[in-house]
C-alpha cells in the first residue's frame, strides 16, 4: 500500500540548477550538491528506478527492487563526496536518521498487516462477501453498498484489501455485465481512497502525518465530510449509468472461523492502545501497535493449544498446520514494505543533497500552500502517493493545521483520478478480467475530478477555522 518528491518536480528543479562546484550549505557540516555531478546523477538514478516502478504491470519486476538498488547507489555517491571533503561521518548519520523513520512505520504497518491477514484467514472478509452475494441485491443497490462498505472499511483496513474484497463481490454477482463491473470498480477505487483519507490508519500517507505529530488522532476526522463528498459526487453521477437490473441470488453462506470475532476485538483494542500511547503518554504509536501485536500473538497461542489449525488460500484440510501467527507475518506485503524502504532512503538522499529545500521554496512559497497542496494531489494520480507525501514531510513546509489536512486529503484521494493512481486501481484492473481498464476509468475521470474539486471546496469551507 513516504518520502519521495514527485519525479516531475525533480526534473523541473534540475533544469533550474546550473552545474557548479560543491559549496558549503547553511549547515557547516552539510554540502550543497544540487549543482554537483553527484546531484544530477542521483536524480537520474531515481527517475530511472521510478520509471521501472511505473511499468511494473508490464515488466512484472516488483517495484521494491529498483528503488532499493537506487537507494544504495545514491547514498554511496553521497558518501564518496563527503569522504573526499573530510566529512566521513555525515552521510552515515543522515542514513541512520532515515532508517529510524522507516523502522517506526515499518513495524507499525507490519502489525496492522498481520491483523488483516489473520482476519482474512479466519474468513472475516469471506463471510462478508458471501452474505452480500446471497442477499439478491440489484446492480444499483449493490453499486452503492459496495462503495459505502469500501468507504467505511478502508479507514481500518488498507485500501488494497478493501478494494479486492468489494471487487470479489462485484465479480461474483455481475460478471455477465461488464458495464456494471467497470462502473462499480471505479466507485470502489474512489470510495476506498476517500475512506482512507480521514483516518490515521486508512493510508500510509495519513499514518506518516500522524506519526510526525503534525496532526493529532481526532483532527483527521475533520476530513470525514470532505472525504464523503469526494466519494458521493462521482457515485451519484455514475448511478444513472449503472444497469437497473436484479441478478439472481446465489452462493452459500460462509461462516467465520473460530476466534474471528475476538481477533476483530483485539484489533480495535490495538488501535485504542496505539492512540492512547500517543495522545496520553506521548509515546510513538508504533509502540502501541507492537503491544497490540502481542495481544494477537498470545491469543494465537491459545488457539494453537486448543487445536485450531491454519488454512492458507489454496490449501486443503490435508495441508492444515497448527495455528501459527508467524505464518501470518510471512504473508505481509513485503514488496510494499521494501518499496517503502527504498523510497525513504532515495528521497532522504535527494533531500540531503539539497533538492527538497529548493522544491519546497518553489511550490510552497512561490505558488502558495493551497495551490501547492492541490497540485500534490494531482501528482499522486501519476506518482504513488507514498513518495509524494514523504517528499512533502521531508520539505517541512511551514503550514497551518488546515493546510496539513488539505495535503492529507488531496494526496489520499488524488490517486482516484486515474486507474493507475493507487494500489486499489491497479489491483482491480488485474482482478477484473479486462472489464475494468485504464480507458474505462478515464471515461469517468471528469466525474471523479468533480468529486476531487468538491471535496477541496468542502474542506476549505467547513474547516476554515483551521487555516
Amino acid at each position: 500500500m513516504t518520502g519521495l518528491a514527485p519525479m516531475r518536480l525533480f526534473l523541473f528543479a534540475a533544469t533550474l540548477l546550473a552545474p557548479g562546484l560543491v559549496a558549503a550549505a547553511e549547515s557547516a557540516n552539510r554540502l550543497d550538491l544540487t549543482g554537483h555531478w553527484v546531484g544530477f546523477l542521483s536524480i537520474l538514478i531515481f527517475v530511472v528506478a521510478y520509471g521501472f516502478v511505473m511499468v511494473e504491470e508490464f515488466t512484472h519486476l516488483r517495484k521494491s527492487k529498483p528503488v532499493m538498488l537506487a537507494a544504495g547507489v545514491i547514498w554511496v555517491l553521497i558518501a564518496i563526496v563527503y569522504t573526499q571533503n573530510d566529512l566521513p561521518t555525515q552521510a552515515g548519520e543522515a542514513v541512520r536518521h532515515n532508517i529510524l523513520e522507516f523502522a517506526e512505520l515499518f513495524l507499525f504497518l507490519l502489525a496492522a498487516m498481520t491483523y488483516i491477514n489473520v482476519m482474512d484467514e479466519r474468513n472475516v472478509f469471506e463471510a462478508l462477501r458471501s452474505w452480500l452475494i446471497s442477499r439478491g441485491f440489484g446492480y444499483r443497490k449493490l453499486f452503492w453498498m459496495t462503495g459505502l462498505l469500501a468507504f467505511f472499511i478502508s479507514p481500518v483496513a488498507d485500501n488494497l484489501t478493501t478494494a479486492l474484497l468489494m471487487g470479489a463481490v462485484v465479480l461474483a454477482v455481475g460478471s455477465d455485465s461488464p458495464k456494471f463491473v467497470a462502473l462499480s470498480f471505479i466507485n470502489i477505487v474512489v470510495a476506498a481512497n476517500a475512506g482512507g483519507a480521514f483516518s490515521p490508519f486508512g493510508d500510509i500517507t495519513t499514518l506518516m502525518v500522524w506519526q510526525k505529530g503534525l496532526l493529532d488522532f481526532w483532527t483527521f476526522f475533520l476530513l470525514f465530510i470532505p472525504s464523503l463528498v469526494n466519494f458521493v459526487v462521482p457515485a451519484a453521477i455514475m448511478h444513472f449509468a449503472v444497469p437497473d437490473v436484479v441478478p439472481p441470488a446465489g452462493g452459500k453462506k460462509v461462516p467465520m472461523r473460530r476466534g474471528a470475532k475476538r481477533v476483530i476485538l483485539l484489533f480495535l483494542l490495538t488501535i485504542v492502545t496505539a492512540v492512547s500511547f500517543h495522545n496520553f503518554l506521548h509515546l510513538p504509536p508504533v509502540l502501541g501497535m507492537m503491544t497490540g501485536l502481542a495481544y494477537l500473538k498470545i491469543f494465537s497461542y491459545f488457539l494453537k493449544k486448543t487445536g485450531e489449525v491454519t488454512l492458507l488460500p489454496g490449501e486443503s484440510l490435508a495441508d492444515a498446520m497448527p495455528f501459527d501467527i508467524y505464518r501470518k507475518l510471512a504473508r505481509a506485503e513485503w514488496d510494499t514494505l521494501m518499496f517503502f524502504y527504498g523510497v525513504v532512503l532515495c528521497v532522504g538522499g535527494l533531500g540531503f543533497i539539497g533538492y527538497l529545500a529548493l522544491i519546497s521554496e518553489f511550490i510552497y512559497i512561490d505558488l502558495g500552500p493551497t495551490t501547492a497542496n492541490i497540485l500534490i494531489g494531482l501528482l499522486s494520480a501519476i506518482v504513488d502517493n507514498i513518495p509524494v507525501m514523504f517528499a512533502v514531510l521531508s520539505m517541512q513546509p511551514d503550514m497551518s493545521q488546515g493546510q496539513w489536512l488539505l495535503v492529507t486529503l488531496t494526496a489520499g484521494v488524488g490517486g482516484s483520478l486515474l486507474s493507475i493512481g493507487s494500489a486499489a486501481g491497479v489491483a482491480l484492473m488485474g482482478q477484473s478480467k479486462g472489464m475494468y481498464t485504464f480507458a474505462s476509468h478515464l471515461k469517468w475521470t471528469w466525474a471523479v475530478a468533480l468529486g476531487y474539486a468538491a471535496s477541496i471546496l468542502c474542506h476549505l469551507y467547513l474547516n476554515a477555522s483551521t487555516f
